[in-house]
C-alpha cells in the first residue's frame, strides 16, 4: 500500500482498511476505451501510482500526498446521486489501496464494478470487470494475468507488439485483446496497428474516443 505523508497513525490505518481513500476525481462520462467504449459510466481516479510512464496523460496523480483522504462511504454516495449502472476504478494505480469495501458498498447496490490497472500490485476488491494495462516498467503480478477480462496493450513503438505478444501468452483464453496507440503517437502508430491487426486479428483496436470528443 502506498504511504501518505503526514497521516495520524488512526487515519493510515483507515487507509489500510480501505476504509479511506485518496480520491483525486470522481465524475460521470462515458467509457473510452477498450471492450466497454461508449457505455455510460462512474469513473473514480484514485491518487498515487508507482508505475510512472513517461507517456502518461494524468501524471499529476502519482502524488498520493496531494489527494487527502476522503471516506469511501462519501465516494461511493457522490456516484449514487447519478443513475449510474457501473463505476470504473481507475488512477494513477488504484491496487495500490484496499479496495474491498469500496466495490462491496457498490455490489450492495447493485453496481458493476470495473477497474483498470496495470497489475503491479496485489488485487483487493471483487471486480466484475478487470481490464488490464501492463508496464514494461514495473510488470503484472503473475497472479492477475488469469484473472483479466481484457488486455489492453499501450503501443508507442513497434517494438511494443512483442511486449503486447508476451502478455497475450499469459492471459486466460477468454481475455479479449487490445491494442491502443499511445496518443502523442497516435498519427504514426495507428497506421501500424491497424495492419498488424489485420494480420493477427486475435487482437483489437483500442483508440481513446473521450480525446477526440473533447470528454473526461
Amino acid at each position: 500500500m502506498r504511504k501518505i505523508i503526514g497521516l495520524s497513525d488512526e487515519l493510515m490505518a483507515e487507509l489500510e482498511d480501505g476504509i479511506v481513500l485518496p480520491v483525486m476525481e470522481d465524475f460521470y462520462t462515458i467509457q473510452g476505451e477498450g471492450f466497454h467504449t461508449g457505455k455510460a459510466a462512474w469513473f473514480i481516479r484514485i491518487g498515487g501510482c508507482d508505475v510512472g510512464c513517461h507517456w502518461c496523460d494524468v501524471k499529476e496523480s502519482w502524488n498520493p500526498n496531494f489527494f487527502p483522504p476522503v471516506r469511501t462511504q462519501d465516494v461511493v454516495g457522490k456516484a449514487l446521486e447519478n443513475k449510474i449502472q457501473t463505476v470504473v476504478v481507475t488512477g494513477g494505480e488504484p491496487l495500490n489501496y484496499n479496495l474491498q469495501l469500496l466495490t462491496n458498498l457498490f455490489h450492495n447496490k447493485n453496481i458493476s464494478c470495473h477497474i483498470e490497472t496495470s497489475g503491479s500490485s496485489p488485487l483487493s476488491g471483487d471486480w466484475d470487470w478487470i481490464c488490464l494495462s501492463p508496464k514494461l516498467n514495473k510488470k503484472p503480478l503473475p497472479s492477475v494475468y488469469p484473472v483479466a477480462d481484457e488486455l489492453k496493450v499501450i503501443i508507442e513503438k513497434e517494438e511494443d507488439l512483442l511486449w503486447a505478444e508476451e502478455n497475450a501468452f499469459k492471459v486466460n483464453s477468454d481475455c479479449y485483446l487490445f491494442l491502443q496507440p499511445e496518443w502523442s503517437k497516435r498519427e504514426i502508430i495507428t497506421p501500424l496497428l491497424v495492419s498488424y491487426i489485420m494480420k493477427n486479428p486475435k487482437w483489437q483496436l483500442s483508440l481513446q474516443s473521450h480525446k477526440y470528443i473533447h470528454i473526461p
